[in-house]
């Protein structure tokens, strides 16, 4: 990708970089933390947006047939999954659905289970709405992560579990699910009554040597499960605010239209359309390019980790652009904050945030900025963490 391509975000109102005061207490920090890329959106995208704002009209607005046919065709050519029009509804983004879902699909008091480490909402919906959270921990491997199919049905039948969320590909770990993997989640949840919330935002995010498999191109599971997908890790479009559910099955259709309908939210705004339209029609050039830079930050910087520092443990990374490092044998779990934020000048997101203690050695770095920044990151954490001064003097 062209250099011209990654963008310097400070002070454009960007939450990644101008957000880190409030997120972190200080603004001297290199914004390697949430999840959106430091790169222009590809060049379709653009002209179809200037089109539009030149056009200069922004009324009500009816989403056009073309963006239906476009992620219908997206979904059929990349996931081989055939979509039809009628399942398709809108939500401004994937988190805000699922929050919907739960309304929709469970009662105060329910259980909703998640599999551990994961994405921080997941544990948020469930609090913020007065379900029970049930953790199921995944199965740390020598180079990756794999359910516990015995105790994650364990923990359905116990906790009288109604909804699971199902990240896939899974975030922060950057697992991609194989087929019997997912099945056996489906087949799990099917046999107790589950709903399954298939969180397939990352789904086009896929290193080189990996499939992504779409749950919902599995079998016929249509009755338990809501598939959620957006083009916004795709295409980096998370202004845009416009994210899509997959609900094949009727009554569940009926029930997320009735729900909306008392929100008098049925459609996103314009600008959403237009952008993810044309990404979807001509962004397959810009994401293949995209993907070369994320997988060489990826291979950069854990090997410069693993040879300077032995005892890292990084999980092979199969997808999303979310590099999870467990620097646990090197930094005391109560001085994670001061060693990374002041004395490597790093935003991260904290293994602590997504779930179980076991997991407070760790951090998730996001790839998808340019190399220097990379390499920046590398070289202030082995820095750190072989420099003479003990980390144990700030207990």
């Amino acid at each position: 990708m062209n250099k011209t391509f990654y963008k310097d975000r400070k002070n454009t109102h960007s939450r990644k970089w101008d957000g880190c005061k409030e997120r972190f207490g200080t603004e001297d920090l290199l914004p390697l933390w949430i999840a959106d890329m430091d790169f222009e959106a590809p060049e379709c995208v653009k002209k179809a947006l200037k089109k539009y704002v030149d056009f200069g009209v922004f009324g009500y607005h009816i989403p056009p047939q073309e963006y239906y046919d476009a992620f219908i065709d997206w979904e059929k050519t990349y996931h081989n999954y055939q979509v039809e029009q009628e399942w398709i509804r809108f939500a401004p983004g994937v988190v805000p659905a699922i929050n919907w879902l739960l309304h929709i699909l469970s009662k105060e008091d329910d259980g909703i289970l998640i599999l551990t480490p994961v994405y921080y909402p997941f544990q948020e919906a469930a609090a913020n709405n007065g379900r029970r959270l049930v953790e199921c921990p995944l199965k740390r491997t020598a180079d990756s992560y794999e359910i516990d199919f015995e105790d994650f049905e364990d923990k359905i039948v116990q906790n009288d579990v109604k909804v699971c969320i199902f990240c896939s590909p899974h975030n922060p770990v950057g697992r991609v699910w194989k087929a019997d993997e997912i099945t056996n989640v489906l087949d799990i949840c099917r046999r107790h009554g589950v709903y399954v919330l298939s969180d397939e935002i990352h789904q086009d995010i896929i290193m080189s040597g990996y499939t992504q498999i779409t749950a919902a191109a599995l079998g016929d599971y249509d009755d338990i499960l809501i598939t959620l997908t957006a083009a916004t890790k795709t295409f980096n479009l998370a202004a845009c605010q416009n994210s899509i559910l997959v609900i094949p099955d009727k009554e569940l259709r009926r029930l997320y239209d009735e729900y909306l309908i008392r929100l008098r939210i049925t459609v996103g705004n314009s600008f959403g359309y237009v952008a993810v339209q044309s990404a979807y029609e001509g962004g397959k050039e810009w994401l293949k390019e995209v993907l070369e830079i994320i997988e060489d930050n990826y291979w950069y910087i854990k090997r410069r980790l693993e040879e300077a520092l032995p005892e890292v443990w990084i999980p092979e990374l199969q997808g999303t652009y979310l590099m999870w490092i467990d620097l646990g044998k090197y930094i005391l779990s109560h001085e994670m904050e001061y060693v990374i934020q002041e004395r490597c000048g790093l935003a991260v997101d904290y293994g602590a945030w997504f779930g179980g203690d076991e997991h407070n050695g760790c951090l998730r770095i996001n790839l998808a900025t340019k190399k220097e920044n990379i390499q920046l990151a590398a070289d202030r954490i082995i820095r750190a963490l072989k420099s003479e001064e003990s980390i144990s003097e700030h207990e």
